[in-house]
């Protein structure tokens, strides 16, 4: 089963459903609409859920429209967030990285 990884924080704002959405950068999985995948909390690795992925598609973060931050947490800054993702991949990220943006929901 394909698995996702979240920081503690956003695992609690997901199985509140206030966090329906995710972005993610260089997909190693090769994630697609109708996937059932498990939810594993980052820094521990224990499972705190699954989610069928609802829709799936990728596109420049300069290019992110209103509906694809519908669900997401928000950021104080354009720089905030390059800073947050560059940390998470350990790689540059900018407004022309490419994000592939998953809706989901848990099962």
């Amino acid at each position: 089963m394909k698995t996702l990884k979240f920081r503690k924080n956003l695992s609690e704002l997901i199985l509140k459903c206030e966090k329906t959405i995710t972005w993610r950068f260089f997909d190693d999985k090769n994630l697609e609409k109708d996937d059932v995948v498990s939810f594993l909390i980052w820094e521990t690795g224990e499972e705190f859920g699954r989610a069928k992925l609802i829709s799936v598609k990728e596109k420049p973060l300069n290019r992110l429209s209103e509906d694809d931050w519908i669900g997401h947490e928000k950021f104080d800054s354009d720089k905030e967030m390059f800073e947050t993702y560059s940390k998470y991949y350990n790689q540059k990220i900018d407004e022309n990285s490419l994000v592939k943006i998953i809706r989901f929901e848990l099962v």
